[in-house]
């Protein structure tokens, strides 16, 4: 599937403290599509944040030319269970990624915010 920005949402956030960010998939089989989490700091570029497997899909292998540089990345392990999930270095151990299926609905708990973390997050369909 194509890159598709579900949601879009600024942190500004005190440092130390913790939030959580919410997005549901509409028009798009959810449960079968990879998801990530994605941020631009003011001024910055897109930098990818986190992302989850599938509820059982295996991911393809291959990337589509249309997908930014960001996205060209083995990150996620297949497996049969699905879910797997794989994080920034910037943010691992302290963003935690998760999704319900039944509710298409993706989530991303943020902990021990710094100010390096306010960026507009982008919630989107990962390319594999």
């Amino acid at each position: 599937g194509g890159r598709g920005a579900v949601r879009v949402q600024r942190v500004l956030q005190t440092p130390g403290k913790s939030l959580i960010l919410h997005c549901k998939g509409s028009s798009f089989t959810f449960s079968s599509t990879n998801m990530d989490w994605a941020r631009q700091a003011p001024g910055k570029g897109l930098e990818w944040v986190a992302g989850i497997s599938s509820g059982g899909e295996e991911m393809e292998d291959t990337l589509s030319d249309s997908h930014p540089s960001w996205w060209d990345l083995d990150l996620l392990d297949a497996d049969s269970t699905g879910g797997g999930t794989e994080y920034a270095p910037s943010v691992k151990g302290r963003f935690s990624i998760s999704r319900d299926n039944s509710q298409s609905t993706l989530t991303l708990q943020m902990n021990s915010l710094k100010e390096g973390d306010t960026a507009t997050y982008y919630c989107a369909k990962s390319a594999y």
